[in-house]
């Protein structure tokens, strides 16, 4: 539903922060699913960890929130107005390692939004596989 120029023109992030490929479904104010494409490449795996690269875990936290930010944005009136700011990680969980070549696709669901505090559960599967899962709280404030 959102190419990567979508996605910019919502998202403040670039490289080498941007953690989100695309958009692959999109209901406002529901849910949103995004993909990220998970390469050699990305600068983490210089160091993390040489020989057996892994994705950091605040990294696929953050993907999930970049995910759950644009939900929030797409769902917002006057949404380039807002910045997005973390609040809260609840209940993270890392079930599985994730590393280059793999596909990370996130699901978020929103548990509420009001007065712009949002509150989503968040998980992130390679295949079907669940790798992490978390409750994030963010809220969107003015810029």
């Amino acid at each position: 539903m959102l190419d990567i120029l979508q996605i910019m023109e919502l998202l403040p992030h670039r490289y080498p922060f941007l953690l989100v490929d695309k958009i692959v479904e999109l209901e406002p104010g529901k849910r949103v699913v995004g993909i990220k494409n998970v390469t050699m490449n990305e600068p983490c795996f210089q160091g993390h960890f040489p020989g057996f690269p892994v994705m950091p875990g605040v990294l696929i936290i953050e993907a999930m929130a970049q995910v759950a930010a644009i939900l929030a944005y797409e769902s917002t009136p006057n949404a380039k107005e807002k910045v997005t700011y973390f609040m809260a990680i609840d209940n993270a969980r890392f079930r599985k390692p994730v590393k280059p070549g793999d596909t990370l696709r996130m699901e978020i669901e929103t548990i509420f939004s009001k007065r712009g505090i949002w509150s989503v559960a968040a998980k992130a599967y390679v295949g079907e596989t669940l790798v992490t899962e978390a409750e994030l709280k963010a809220t969107l404030a003015d810029k």
